[in-house]
This record gives C-alpha cells, structure tokens and sequence, in this order.
C-alpha cells in the first residue's frame, strides 16, 4: 500500500510540475509577442533586444558570427540589424584585416538599451530570489542550469 502511495504521489507531483512548466512557457510567450522600451530607442521587439544584448555581451561581432550566435540566419541578422541601425541603435565598421569583413557595434543609444535591458534582468532575479532562503536560491539557479542544458540538447 505505501508502494502505491509513494507513486500516486510521485504522478501527482510530476503532473503539477508539468502544469507549472506550461504555465511558465505561456507566460514567457506572452511577454515575448510584445515590444517594450528599453532606455532611450523606443519600443523593440523581443528579437531587436535579444540581437542587441548578443552584440552588447560581444563588443562588437561580424554579422555571421552574431547569426550563429543567436541560432537565426543570417538574412533574418540583416533584417534586425537594418531595423536596428534605422532606430540609431546599431552601426557598421570595416573590420581591421579583412576588407569584406563589417564589425557590428551598438551605439551609445544601444548601449543604453543593453544596460537597460541587462538592468531589467538583475532586478528581476533580485525580486525573485528575495522570495526565497539561500538553500532555495541554489536549488533554483541548479534547476535553471540543468533547463538550459536541456534545451540547447
């Protein structure tokens, strides 16, 4: 009987964490359909943002090196990077040893964006882990890790 127990309990729990995780992935849904404001370039998407934090963490970044870092092709890079540089947020750069070769740089407008954006992220997790003791907060950021690792499979 207590086998029986434990895995009613066990089926239990794996369906509230299941039902948990897809909450979860609608909330992040929800907030990527929207653009929202970052410092000083107006509304941007999620893919605007995300493109300018790649670029940001980088310096500067060649625009096939910034495609496979974001796992997109390199015709959808350009057509962020044009949305981006009409909004003043981005610019191009010959690169130093290769005269075919562009270096895609933020401007202060985007790096102003980035550290809004970067700024956003911190105080998120500071709210979130404020929530919780410090045993908690390490078993958090393990499951995040152990997420991440999952989903780049």
């Amino acid at each position: 009987m207590n086998n029986n127990k434990i895995q009613s309990n066990n089926h239990n729990s794996s369906k509230t964490g299941s039902q948990n995780l897809g909450r979860l992935i609608m909330k992040l849904r929800q907030l990527e359909r929207h653009p929202r404001t970052f410092g000083e370039g107006g509304p941007l998407t999620p893919s605007e943002i995300h493109t300018i934090d790649a670029i940001g963490c980088e310096g500067g970044i060649l625009m096939s090196e910034l495609a496979a870092r974001l796992s997109i092709t390199k015709g959808a890079v350009t057509q962020i990077f044009r949305r981006l540089e009409s909004k003043g947020l981005v610019k191009r750069s010959p690169h130093a040893n290769d005269s075919r070769a562009v270096i895609i740089s933020l401007t202060e407008k985007g790096k102003n964006a980035f550290r809004v954006h970067e700024e956003l992220h911190l105080n998120f997790y500071k709210e979130l882990s404020a929530q919780l003791d410090e045993k908690e907060i390490q078993i958090f950021e393990k499951c995040i890790q152990k997420l991440n690792e999952f989903l780049e499979k």
